[in-house]
């Protein structure tokens, strides 16, 4: 994996170590005679377009497929890889995410790949849009951004969007804690608007945040913020795993249907607390004292190669709290949540293999062969058991592949 940084003008380069590790920075070419007539927008949009033309322009070998991203967005490159190895970079593939908000999706479209949250475009797609960019570019002087015009350059070439779920443009304001702790099946791709939405671990910046975040993911990246859900029979508590990220704890029984909703912890893109802004299902946050959850964020993240085996513990962030009259198990008492789980890289792999298909037309035989790239493992969430412990103030779970027949259910 190579990378470059594009800029619209030159910067002083460091010249330490550290500075020679990072992507080499580029200085994109000159605009100046393509048009830009959008008020409200910035001409940059154009420079920003012709990235991945001008990346294509370096001539660097061995290349599959050029990914785009914002100077704010967080990306799990193994994952990258993981979603990306499902397809054929010979093939004119153009992968990414619409927006979280429904207006911006209206207002651009639910067919556009958003920047901020990271696309990919196969190798002879890339060749195929840097010959005709810059014609198509004139021919939308109108548009606002530099999304809107590769999407635009992309349907004159009749290629639509591969959409994968572990895209995040994050068009939100507020907490991440209620789209992290629901994240869909599908791996964890990237994270934008750091700058804009709060730390996602709370007493620490973001810089530090993210360091935290990494942590989890050098062990088991194919799990992170991979949600299980499970119940302590004994306290009639419903507990939401989100690995490496934050583990919740409910009063009562919750539904995984409830709970594989996001609660709404966060505003829409117009700083709005309306659930119909948003292009997805959401829940309301809990007014109830008694049925909010307790939050438990990670704290440390192991291995143990002799289980092959990674061990987390989460910490329960201390909040002021109404007081709840319900007569049952209090979760305030459980300090940490330690979580056990064996290292499963190959969670999202897809098995190649080919299909014979053998049939009859008007009497004449016929047997062909198809790849199919998408075959194989089906997407499933982990499932998880509540272990029974000596420890006081400690909380045991166990998250594993689920079997066969295993059904998330308070039996």
């Amino acid at each position: 994996m190579r990378g470059v940084v594009w800029l619209d003008k030159a910067v002083k380069n460091g010249s330490s170590d550290e500075d020679r590790l990072l992507p080499p920075v580029k200085i994109s070419g000159d605009t100046s005679k393509l048009k830009y007539k959008n008020p409200k927008g910035h001409r940059s949009a154009i420079r920003i377009s012709r990235i991945v033309s001008e990346t294509l322009r370096l001539g660097f070998e061995d290349v599959r497929w050029f990914v785009m991203g914002d100077d704010d967005t967080f990306f799990v490159p193994e994952n990258l890889v993981r979603v990306l190895s499902k397809y054929d970079h010979n093939q004119l593939y153009y992968i990414g995410s619409s927006s979280e908000s429904h207006l911006q999706n209206i207002n651009f479209s639910y067919g556009m790949a958003y920047g901020g949250g990271g696309f990919a475009i196969s190798y002879p797609l890339a060749k195929a849009l840097a010959k005709m960019q810059d014609r198509c570019i004139q021919r939308y002087p109108g548009l606002y951004g530099s999304d809107d015009r590769i999407h635009a350059c992309m349907a004159e070439m009749g290629v639509p969007l591969t959409k994968e779920p572990g895209f995040h443009q994050y068009d939100v304001y507020g907490s991440l804690l209620g789209l992290l702790s629901a994240h869909p099946v599908a791996p964890l791709i990237s994270i934008h608007h750091l700058d804009v939405v709060e730390p996602i671990f709370p007493n620490v910046n973001r810089v530090q945040a993210l360091q935290r975040l990494k942590v989890p993911i050098n062990l088991d990246s194919a799990a992170i913020m991979q949600q299980s859900v499970c119940y302590d029979k004994t306290r009639s508590w419903t507990v939401s795993v989100s690995w490496g990220y934050a583990v919740q704890i409910y009063r009562g029984i919750f539904s995984v249907r409830e709970l594989e909703m996001p609660a709404r912890t966060f505003l829409n893109w117009h700083k709005r607390a309306d659930y119909t802004g948003f292009s997805f299902n959401t829940r309301p946050v809990a007014k109830h004292a008694c049925q909010r959850p307790f939050v438990f964020y990670l704290s440390n993240a192991l291995y143990n190669k002799n289980t092959n085996q990674t061990a987390s513990e989460y910490a329960q962030h201390r909040i002021p709290r109404s007081e709840c009259n319900w007569k049952m198990a209090d979760p305030s008492r459980i300090e940490k949540v330690h979580v056990y789980k064996k290292l499963d890289p190959h969670l999202w792999d897809k098995v190649t293999y080919v299909i014979i298909l053998a049939g009859r037309i008007e009497d004449n035989s016929y047997t062909f062969g198809n790849w199919c790239k998408l075959c194989g493992q089906a997407p499933r969430r982990n499932c998880c058991r509540v272990l029974q412990t000596k420890k006081k103030g400690t909380m045991v779970v166990d998250v594993r592949v689920c079997g066969e027949e295993d059904v998330i259910e308070l039996r």
